[in-house]
């Protein structure tokens, strides 16, 4: 059983060590194989030294020369530095009344350094974008031609996002790259109707706007019109920084460093609310009264430093409207508006002034020495002049100045204006001198923009714009505020003050103090005399006691009845092409110390008597009366 596995072999002959060796050298003889030589090896040696020193040197002048450059395009493949918007300045009425807010929104915007890197990719991005966004592919093209022309800002897609819809976005937008939401901000204006001609608008920044301002951002708000133009500097802050960590899509990960960013200045107005919202609603009632589509405009302003108490075009417009960015229909509406809304006709109307003109042809006529206050003359209703009539509005017999402004007598002003029976008169030069000296024909630099001023004709203007002579019926006509002589609104109250504060012309001013998010003073703008002393203050106290009468038994004495004593002046202005008339009222009050002055224009609106006083009147009892307590109608 001890063989059962036991396998013979046949082949009882052991093979030996020698003859294992012997059958080796023969397989050796038959290898084709050569053996390196010394030079073989020194040549590989040499080429594999030179490529390990190709490849050190490489390895240097990446880590050291070109180390910083390849770290930080690595940095921002998960890093980027975006802005950090800062709210807008607020604006508060004289009482410290808010009349703006700044309201959160948000704006779906392409970040195109990141939006178009994937070249391959950009038609499926636009296809998702326009169904997330119900933007057709073809309009969202037009934004991306303008991105490409700006790969460093960010460009708007979507604008005035509420949080909702941008929370449901949000979601929807998270894998397309380069395409983000972004915090922003509209401004929301408070009883708009009434201040919009001040507080103009803030707008979306457009491109040529953006060569002017190139530190802005083509998704940024900045000023277009009223204070919010004028004060954009003061009103905007400065921006801050964000440094954050974004995934492969651009997304946010994290914030790694913020830089605040600090607010912008707010503005204090030396304007009053709630005389500019009583004004306005008075224009209102008169206007409605008398069934016309006339506009109207009233200044008020403070006769001691210049302030801008109230500022009112009549109708207005909302300037939320701009805010949010205006559609084509609600644009066209305005622009098709015959009264003219978005023009600021307190300082950009011009019109012929009037009889409001008289007190500044009075007071030139006494420095002049061409008549005396006391001298009477004759009021017949009208001066002949060769075939020429120029009438009054009625027969006002013998007649002083005082009596001649309280009554509106034209007879008078075309004999001191032009020069009538024995009376040399002023002419045209010395009426233009007086003019100027009292702001009109000029600007007078208030801090609103567009503003306008005025004209003042005199012989050169009259050859050079119509290739005529000047004759003595222009010098007539303009002595009454008729003719080719144009104001504002605002011009006529300045100088009105100038009346009523015993010679000094100030700069109009609607802003007080500029302040800063906390409060403190940046700058309080101080009153800023344009001239003084350019009239005898005996001479002007003449022209009160006239505007004075006016109240007291003349045209204005719808106002005798107030609690304070009111100086006035009526203007009934025709103007070309139609055939009614423009109805002014200038007054200040109180009369012995005025703290206001007033100069309304009723467009088309008659006689100023009937039109324009009885605004003044409700004003100045709101003012004075009731102003206490009904601080906020």
């Amino acid at each position: 059983m001890k063989n059962k596995y036991f396998i013979k072999n046949k082949n009882k002959d052991l093979l030996e060590p020698e003859e294992l060796f012997l059958d080796f050298m023969e397989k050796e003889e038959n290898n084709m194989e050569i053996p390196l030589g010394g030079e073989s090896i020194n040549a590989v040696k040499k080429l594999f030294f030179l490529a390990l020193l190709v490849l050190v040197f490489q390895t240097a002048y990446l880590q050291i020369v070109k180390g910083r450059y390849y770290a930080k395009i690595s940095e921002n493949n998960y890093k980027r530095i975006v802005a950090v918007k800062s709210p807008r300045g607020i604006i508060y009425d004289k009482n410290n009344k808010q009349i703006i807010f700044n309201a959160p929104i948000f704006d779906l915007i392409i970040m195109p350094h990141t939006f178009l890197k994937d070249k391959n990719n950009i038609n499926d991005k636009i296809r998702k974008l326009s169904d997330i966004t119900e933007i057709s592919e073809s309009d969202l093209r037009m934004k991306i031609d303008k991105a490409d022309r700006f790969l460093y800002q960010s460009v708007l897609i979507l604008a005035n996002i509420e949080k909702d819809k941008a929370l449901i976005l949000e979601e929807k937008i998270k894998k397309i790259d380069g395409v983000e939401l972004e915090k922003n901000a509209i401004r929301n204006y408070i009883d708009s109707k009434y201040f919009s001609n001040i507080i103009g608008y803030s707008g979306r920044i457009n491109e040529v706007e953006l060569e002017n301002y190139q530190e802005y951002q083509l998704t940024d708000m900045i000023g277009k019109d009223g204070l919010e133009l004028f004060y954009e500097e003061q009103l905007r802050g400065k921006y801050g920084k964000q440094e954050i960590e974004v995934d492969s899509f651009g997304k946010t990960i994290r914030v790694i460093k913020k830089e605040n960013s600090e607010s912008g200045n707010s503005l204090i107005l030396n304007i009053d609310s709630g005389l500019q919202k009583k004004i306005y609603n008075e224009l209102d009632k008169i206007i409605t009264k008398l069934k016309t589509e006339a506009g109207a405009s009233v200044v008020a302003l403070n006769p001691k430093n210049g302030a801008v108490l109230a500022l009112v075009n009549f109708p207005s417009y909302d300037n939320n409207l701009f805010a949010k960015g205006i559609n084509n229909d609600d644009y066209n509406k305005l622009l098709a508006d015959k009264t003219n809304p978005l023009l600021n006709k307190t300082i950009a109307g011009e019109y012929p002034p009037g009889s409001t003109f008289k007190p500044l042809v009075g007071v030139a006529a006494l420095q002049e020495k061409i008549i005396d206050p006391k001298r009477k003359i004759v009021g017949g209703g009208a001066i002949y002049v060769g075939s020429y009539i120029f009438p009054d509005w009625k027969v006002h017999g013998m007649i002083d100045l005082t009596g001649a402004l309280a009554q509106s007598c034209n007879v008078y002003f075309y004999t001191v204006g032009g020069g009538y029976g024995g009376i040399e008169g002023l002419g045209i030069d010395r009426i233009k001198k007086y003019a100027d000296l009292f702001g009109l024909g000029n600007s007078l630099g208030i801090d609103l923009p567009g503003e306008k001023t005025g004209l003042v004709p005199d012989q050169q203007w009259k050859q050079d714009k119509k290739d005529e002579k000047w004759y003595i019926g222009d010098t007539y006509h303009v002595s009454i505020g008729q003719g080719d002589i144009l104001v504002t609104p605002l011009q006529i109250a300045s100088y009105t003050a100038v009346i009523a504060n015993g010679g000094k012309l100030f700069q109009p001013q609607v802003v007080d103090k500029i302040i800063d998010s906390d409060g403190n003073i940046i700058k309080d703008i101080s009153p800023k005399i344009i001239r003084e002393n350019f009239v005898d203050l005996e001479n002007l106290k003449w022209v009160q006691k006239g505007m004075r009468e006016n109240v007291t038994s003349g045209s204005g004495i719808a106002l005798y009845d107030l609690q304070i004593e009111v100086a006035g002046k009526t203007g009934t202005a025709q103007y070309y092409g139609n055939q009614k008339t423009h109805a002014w009222y200038i007054a200040y009050a109180p009369y012995d110390n005025p703290e206001i002055v007033m100069a309304i224009i009723v467009e088309g609106g008659g006689e100023g008597y009937a039109a324009a006083v009885p605004v003044v009147k409700e004003a100045l009892k709101w003012y004075f009366e009731d102003r206490n307590f009904q601080n906020d109608i």
